[in-house]
């Protein structure tokens, strides 16, 4: 006669039994997102109201419907197209992070380190030197920057195919080139343009309006459609490049258009609002340990990125002293992002 079950004996099984793993995670992939998204939304409605008018939630619902006159004016014209372009840019940043940490498998694979942003920025320095402070002028100088450089990261880092971690030390050795290339550029700039582009070059959305916002959300909402497209071929390169071919993926091509989408979502934000540091490379691991998944989730990155960008900027904004740009507070965050990552990594190793 058989024994009987632990379970049995004991009348009931754990509930942790009862509920399988992937049952846990599917919860969590579902519930993480919807608090982020409401994290989200409850700041961008904070942030509305504070300022020299400040006013509660309850206002700012009002005063978005448009019929609050001067309180509707303060809301729609002048705030509003900041919060929407910190959250939109956050999202980005986070996405192009998760894109580039996917294809090196490595969590300081992020355009901050591996010299897509700097390139980015190179690019709009030379723009501004030449064409002026222009906004289509300084969109496409950031493209084309951000583009030339992750191509010749990409072929120097070639060898029979491209290696996430010869792709990061290739990285890192183009962002101190590019950085004395900016140096340089600047220092040879007239005194206004000099003092203009240091000041954009610090990453701020302080002047961001309408006309900026709207110019953006263009090509960022097809490049959020192209990035849509490529997870799937994302995910299977995660399995390794045999494995990718052996389901049909053909693993340079997809790689390379997933650098460029990765590239033309840094670039465009970069034209904007300049170098934003530490969004891209820690809302994805941040997300990644929310959910506590395999790979990195891209949906919970891009709303991990907004919170921490329109939080960022509520701290550079109300909390800081002279109200800093955000690219400010995001660099320091970064550091300290930065050195416990990579104490945690030793460890790793040890």
């Amino acid at each position: 006669m058989r024994a009987p079950s632990a379970a049995a004996a004991s009348g009931s099984a754990s509930p942790h039994r009862l509920v399988p793993a992937w049952g846990r995670l599917a919860r969590r992939a579902l519930v993480v997102p919807g608090s982020l998204a409401a994290a989200v939304v409850l700041l961008a409605l904070v942030a509305l109201g504070l300022g020299d008018y400040p006013m509660n939630p309850g206002q700012v619902i009002a005063a978005l419907g448009g019929n609050q006159g001067f309180a509707s004016t303060i809301v729609l014209e002048w705030r509003l197209p900041r919060v929407l372009a910190a959250v939109v840019f956050g999202a980005a940043l986070a996405v192009s992070g998760a894109l580039f940490q996917t294809l090196t498998r490595n969590p300081l694979g992020s355009p901050d380190i591996i010299g897509f942003s700097t390139g980015a920025y190179t690019g709009a320095i030379i723009s501004i030197t030449l064409l002026g402070s222009q906004l289509v002028a300084e969109a496409a100088g950031a493209l084309i920057g951000g583009l030339a450089t992750a191509l010749v990261v990409y072929l120097l880092a070639w060898r029979g195919g491209v290696q996430g971690f010869r792709l990061i030390i290739v990285g890192i050795a183009m962002t101190a080139l590019l950085n004395s290339v900016n140096t340089y550029l600047l220092l040879r700039a007239q005194t206004e343009v000099a003092m203009a582009a240091s000041i954009w070059g610090a990453g701020s959305i302080s002047l961001v309006g309408w006309p900026e916002t709207a110019f953006a959300l263009v090509p960022l909402a097809v490049l959020g459609l192209a990035t849509v497209v490529v997870v799937r071929p994302l995910r299977q390169l995660e399995l390794g490049d045999d494995a990718a071919r052996a389901h049909g993926v053909a693993a340079e091509p997809a790689r390379l258009a997933i650098l460029v989408i990765g590239v033309g979502l840094i670039a465009t934000v970069t034209a904007i609002a300049g170098p934003i540091a530490f969004i891209a490379l820690a809302a994805p691991q941040i997300a990644r340990r929310l959910i506590r998944g395999a790979g990195i989730p891209l949906g919970a990155s891009a709303l991990t990125g907004a919170l921490l960008l329109l939080g960022a900027d509520q701290v550079a904004q109300h909390l800081v002293p002279g109200a800093v740009p955000v690219g400010v507070v995001t660099v320091v965050l970064g550091g300290i992002y930065l050195v416990a990552l990579l104490v945690h990594e030793a460890r790793k190793h040890l």
